[in-house]
């Protein structure tokens, strides 16, 4: 076992969707005036550990369901293989997956001692999300929402709520992007691995819908998210200069007309793949920027 096993199986390569997340949520109330650097660095710490959470026990169950042998490895999709390989015992994977769940579990009790019932709704809807995301969820049809959700909607919304104590209509809206983006990074992400999904019993959009009509639904998101944001900034729910976020159009364009195009072409489709990451992640970091200017 190497510490380069452990951070394969940790899929470390994703975390960085979880600093934005918090970054972007601790921005958003930065904007509206508060800011504690203590529970920012709480949250982040307490969100890469429930991150690092759900992709190792997703590891450890595509490996016991031998999804994980039977998928086509991308660089952004398929697994990271160290299971298969036997380079980490798998229990011992599963013990450490359990062991990030408590250990975020416990910084997410913390919060909840200090916000109280608001906190309430997202801690237990990211439990589930993260303890039954492999076994349930991706198997009714709920993968992709739960993704969305989890690891979108609710940190960025959770990371406000433990720097104001309060819910807000704009902070609600600001998250909206968050939530469509990383649905939308799971459904592409999706489509090389139809086939072993499939043969494993899950059951997600792009195995009910086909390739080509899911290519559409991804696409529509992609364009939904960029008007969502112009509108949202124009009505004055976030700041205008949030509309640096727009910079990544051309990266969504190419992911559109390269999914929509090589849906059934995995290699062609790989460009799609990274073209995508760029999307969600620089988008919601550009999000965040934009908050930051807009409060200096």
């Amino acid at each position: 076992m190497t510490v380069k096993a452990w951070l394969s199986v940790a899929r470390i390569n994703f975390l960085p969707l979880s600093i934005i997340l918090v970054f972007l949520g601790t921005s958003i109330a930065l904007y509206e005036g508060y800011f504690s650097p203590f529970r920012a660095i709480l949250a982040l710490i307490g969100l890469v550990l429930l991150h690092i959470s759900v992709n190792v026990l997703n590891e450890y169950f595509d490996y016991k369901s031998d999804l994980d042998f039977k998928t086509v490895k991308t660089p952004f999709s398929g697994g990271s293989g160290v299971l298969p390989a036997g380079l980490i015992d798998p229990r011992k994977a599963y013990y450490f997956g359990i062991l990030c769940f408590l250990l975020g579990a416990v910084i997410g009790v913390f919060f909840l001692l200090i916000v109280k019932l608001l906190l309430v709704p997202i801690i237990l809807l990211g439990g589930i999300f993260v303890l039954f995301y492999t076994t349930h969820l991706a198997r009714w049809l709920l993968g992709e929402l739960a993704a969305g959700l989890g690891m979108g909607f609710l940190p960025v919304l959770g990371s406000y709520l433990v720097q104001t104590e309060s819910y807000s209509l704009n902070a609600l809206i600001s998250s909206v992007p968050s939530g469509i983006l990383v649905f939308n990074l799971l459904l592409l992400n999706e489509f090389p691995d139809l086939e072993a999904d499939k043969m494993a019993g899950r059951r997600n959009l792009v195995i009910s819908l086909g390739r080509g009509k899911a290519s559409w639904i991804y696409s529509f998101l992609t364009i939904f998210v960029y008007l969502w944001i112009i509108l949202a900034s124009i009505l004055g729910f976030m700041p205008l200069q949030s509309l640096i976020s727009l910079i990544t159009i051309p990266a969504g364009l190419k992911a559109i007309k390269l999914s929509t195009e090589n849906y059934d072409n995995v290699e062609k489709l790989i460009p799609a793949l990274g073209a995508n990451v760029v999307v969600v992640l620089l988008t919601q970091l550009l999000l965040g920027i934009g908050y930051l200017i807009g409060t200096l």
